[in-house]
């Protein structure tokens, strides 16, 4: 097929896959969005812990979205074999963790992921001293489960090392440039053969979008020790642990209803600590590094939306799955404009 020119409205993690997957195919790609460069913190998945976890997640998913996170979990050592920049991704499985007081409420959390999971990825149980073979760094929680095919990815070094690649590869970013008329193949009066509608919260009012505040935390934690993402499973948290190079945990995230970019409170910074606390004793002596909050994007069911139109596709609505769900539905919305592309043939 011969080069096209295509026009990406956002710069998130969406909008960063495509234009590096649409170049490296040889076509003429730019890219919209308001941030005021490439480093700038506003699209959603610079703010994430990066958990590539399509069992954990099912609490708030469907199973065909589990189905697509095990895809991506296959495609993103591909892409972050092609990038030019280490990034740091982890597919060692990730861990689910019960104290005692609340196996109740962790039980009835297992039986619905269990009834959800793809078969032969059910959670599977972890004796004491498994966990503790595992992660040894680990102490409070009596109750494990194994979840053999999840991870994490660094968002912030997979962000950049994207936006890397696609400029190599003659991508041409408009920063600063917030998109306000965009319909099929035209973005702000420019024509383009197709044109990908990625704007999170920027799509309203075409698309009913609601943010949804999440807040997370940097620990610095020199000689604390955490090999894979592990979740706790309390009764009002599901309160995340995820390892980054040099001795960096993250920890998160709280999920509330408001569109409140304001910095982190008292009641998450405290709730989520004292919970990783409980997980990891020797976190007691590590350092607050760095606190962020931004809105997920999602849409009323909360689940994502790829619409489909001639010359324009719209990808939304990923809430707390963009990680997760980005690299696969890039590959379907790509597959699914490439034969819209395709010349009519006459019958006769």
């Amino acid at each position: 097929m011969a080069a096209m020119s295509i026009g990406i409205a956002g710069a998130g993690l969406l909008g960063r896959l495509l234009a590096w997957q649409l170049s490296q195919a040889g076509h003429r790609v730019t890219v919209y969005d308001p941030s005021e460069g490439p480093l700038a913190r506003g699209a959603a998945a610079w703010t994430a812990a990066g958990m590539l976890s399509p069992v954990a997640e099912l609490e708030c998913a469907t199973t065909e979205l589990a189905q697509l996170g095990l895809r991506s979990l296959t495609l993103w050592p591909r892409i972050v074999a092609k990038l030019p920049m280490p990034v740091d991704l982890r597919v060692d499985g990730s861990m689910l963790l019960a104290h005692g007081s609340d196996l109740g409420a962790a039980r009835r959390l297992l039986d619905l992921l269990r009834a959800k999971a793809p078969k032969g990825h059910q959670p599977e149980p972890l004796s004491p001293e498994r966990l503790r073979e595992l992660e040894p760094a680990i102490h409070g929680p009596s109750h494990a489960w194994w979840l053999r095919e999840e991870g994490c990815i660094h968002p912030v070094q997979a962000l950049q090392a994207l936006t890397e690649a696609a400029s190599g590869q003659g991508v041409r970013w408009h920063w600063g440039a917030a998109v306000r008329e965009l319909q099929p193949g035209r973005i702000e009066g420019q024509a383009y053969d197709w044109v990908f509608d990625v704007r999170g919260l920027g799509a309203r009012p075409a698309l009913p979008v609601r943010g949804v505040r999440g807040e997370i935390f940097w620990l610095h934690a020199p000689g604390v020790v955490l090999h894979r993402p592990v979740r706790l499973l309390h009764p009002r948290w599901r309160v995340y642990l995820v390892p980054r190079p040099d001795d960096v945990i993250v920890v998160g995230a709280s999920e509330i209803e408001s569109e409140d970019r304001s910095p982190v409170s008292v009641r998450s910074t405290l709730a989520l600590l004292s919970a990783a606390h409980s997980v990891v004793p020797e976190l007691a002596e590590a350092r607050l590094v760095h606190t962020e909050v931004n809105l997920r994007p999602a849409l009323p069911d909360n689940l994502p939306c790829v619409e489909m139109l001639p010359g324009l596709t719209r990808i939304n609505g990923l809430f707390r799955h963009g990680w997760l769900l980005a690299p696969a539905l890039v590959e379907q919305a790509v597959a699914a404009m490439m034969p819209a592309l395709q010349p009519e043939v006459d019958p006769a």
